[in-house]
């Protein structure tokens, strides 16, 4: 029989077989390292937009936050400047009103009653002085009482007075109103 030795032809096959190989798994592996080189520049890419968007979305945030504190800032002088008109302004509407309530007071008072002291509370005012009779009393009361500037008038004392030709010593509260001006 012929000797025929083929360990050699396969040995060559498979050391072509494996060198192919080896350069299949290089190539594949070179593929795969610029596939994930690509990817790695193209996350860090998306990466680092979305921190310069981030950081501009800082700034214009803070700017916005600085702008906020400005407008507060605004409208709170605002409000200060329009409670300053509005006691300005409720000081000249009721500047012609204590001149009006005087002379009211001189109005309602019939002969023979007389004001001792008067004082203002708030809406309130006092009265104490003298009268001649119960009646000259009774009559300030109604005269107050039929008053656009006076309402609720309340006796509050009465007892005579044995020191003074007057006869009686009277204290009252009367409400104080103010009529509308368009009626006047």
């Amino acid at each position: 029989m012929a000797n025929i030795n083929l360990l050699p032809w396969r040995e060559e096959l498979r050391e072509e077989r494996k060198k192919e190989f080896l350069i299949g798994l290089g190539i594949t592996m070179a593929v795969a390292g610029v596939i994930i080189f690509a990817g790695d520049r193209f996350v860090n890419n998306l990466i680092g937009n979305q921190n310069s968007l981030n950081d501009y979305l800082r700034q214009t945030v803070s700017s916005l936050d600085e702008k906020i504190v400005e407008i507060r800032e605004l409208q709170r002088q605002k409000a200060e400047l329009t409670e300053r008109m509005s006691v300005i302004q409720d000081l000249q509407g009721r500047r012609p009103v204590i001149v009006r309530l005087f002379d009211e007071l001189v109005r309602t008072l019939p002969d023979g009653v007389y004001y001792e002291n008067i004082s203002r509370i708030g809406d309130q005012i006092n009265f104490q002085g003298l009268a001649e009779s119960n009646n000259r009393v009774s009559a300030l009361l109604r005269s107050l009482n039929d008053s656009e500037w006076f309402e609720s008038p309340v006796l509050q004392q009465i007892s005579s007075n044995q020191s003074g030709p007057q006869g009686n010593r009277f204290e009252l509260t009367v409400l104080v109103t103010t009529p509308d001006i368009e009626e006047e």
